[in-house]
């Protein structure tokens, strides 16, 4: 484990290249989910954020007859970072689990990775067919119910509790950004993109080879044991537990986000 670090200092342009990362949200995100403050705070100490939407996501997705799968996701970083040698990579739950994917599809080109609130899948066949079928159903409801009422149904999940408390503005930002999905291209997101459909990489974590930042919100219990697992498997990894806040990190203390990841990254 290490710690969040403190003030963030200021970087003197002009010194060193800006580093490129590329940024990756979870489900039922886009590349708006980062929100202003966090990436132009990014510009400013030198790191040049490249965000981008994951396939089914963001209001120009559309829902391909063939469905989604991890190769897309990947081409959709390749897409992005093609004019780059290297890059680092941070993506936010399922956008973690993507990036993971990523860095090991990609070991030369992937320079520092930063996992938040990530799971490299499930290791039993049985939790993932388990998964597989609660992912179809909770799609077909997506397509049935419509945008609106499958985001009031997301909003109330436990795993979103701690983000109760957070400025309203914050909050209609993240469910107005949310509105922006299209229910066929989300559903179609969730099924191949999914928990039980991409493959466990718990028994390949050890094959990471480039340093990795895990952080996750210490009240995240589920994902706190997940990480810290992660970390005893991952060879150059370093965990961060952000008190105080849950699943969103980069959402609900972005401050203590940035303490973590600015100094990881320019290190």
């Amino acid at each position: 484990m290490c710690s969040a670090g403190g003030p963030i200092v200021s970087v003197s342009k002009g010194l060193r290249p800006p580093v490129q990362a590329v940024l990756l949200h979870g489900f039922t995100g886009s590349s708006r989910s980062w929100g202003d403050p966090v990436i132009d705070a990014m510009r400013e100490q030198g790191i040049l954020p490249i965000a981008l939407d994951l396939p089914g996501h963001g209001p120009r997705a559309e829902a391909p007859s063939r469905g989604f799968t991890l190769d897309d996701a990947i081409a959709a970083v390749d897409a992005k970072t093609r004019n780059l040698d290297h890059y680092d990579l941070i993506g936010y739950s399922m956008g973690g689990r993507i990036a993971l994917h990523v860095a090991l599809a990609r070991p030369d080109r992937v320079r520092k990775l930063v996992l938040e609130s990530a799971s490299p899948g499930l290791s039993s066949n049985e939790d993932r067919i388990e998964r597989r079928e609660g992912d179809n159903q909770l799609a077909t409801s997506i397509e049935r119910e419509g945008i609106a009422n499958f985001v009031k149904r997301w909003e109330k999940l436990a795993i979103f509790a701690s983000q109760k408390g957070l400025p309203p503005e914050v909050r209609n930002r993240v469910r107005n950004q949310r509105m922006e999905n299209k229910p066929a291209a989300l559903a179609c997101a969730l099924r191949g993109l999914g928990t039980g459909t991409l493959s466990s990489l718990w028994d390949r974590l050890e094959c990471v080879e480039c340093p990795t930042l895990l952080i996750v919100g210490a009240s995240d219990i589920k994902f706190v044991s997940i990480a810290r697992k992660m970390e005893s498997f991952i060879p150059h990894a370093c965990l961060v537990e952000v008190e105080g806040v849950g699943h969103a990190v980069h959402l609900e203390s972005p401050e203590m986000w940035l303490q973590s990841i600015v100094p990881f990254l320019l290190g």
